[in-house]
């Protein structure tokens, strides 16, 4: 009986992954537009790049790394964050989040399903990176 008990939690686990993974790949995708890169004076190899994100309402990005320094700050609606390892967190106006070189994105979305978001990120990285890159095999929320 326990054996099955099991089963069915892993069985179970596994149909939530994969229904969290199918809603990150069908939900809208945000918006990152460039506002400013900019050389940092005294710390070679580095820049810092400026964006603007925008999530349409019940907009997703699969999960990702950054590989930089990252600091978002939220401007209207909402936005639930979490990188591997911590618990997710919401954020609204005026709310600041913080990823480091090593943190793996696994949950970045708009909160709402009928209101868009946006937010300011700031990232510190290495000159002439991609500001994000795919984390493969990682599943949203994990």
């Amino acid at each position: 009986m326990k054996a099955l008990a099991v089963i069915a939690t892993i069985v179970a686990t596994m149909a939530s992954m994969m229904s969290a993974t199918q809603a990150a790949e069908n939900a809208p995708p945000a918006k990152a537009t460039p506002l400013m890169t900019r050389d940092l004076e005294g710390i070679a190899g580095k820049e810092m790049l400026v964006l603007v994100v925008e999530y349409p309402p019940g907009g997703v990005s699969q999960p990702h790394r950054h590989n930089a320094s990252v600091f978002v700050y939220v401007l209207e609606g909402s936005v639930t964050m979490q990188v591997a390892g911590s618990a997710p967190v919401t954020l609204k106006p005026g709310d600041t989040f913080f990823e480091a070189p090593g943190d793996v994105h696994v949950t970045s979305t708009n909160a709402s399903s009928s209101a868009p978001a946006k937010f300011l990120v700031y990232m510190v990285k290495n000159k002439g990176a991609p500001a994000s890159v795919p984390a493969p095999g990682v599943v949203p929320g994990g």
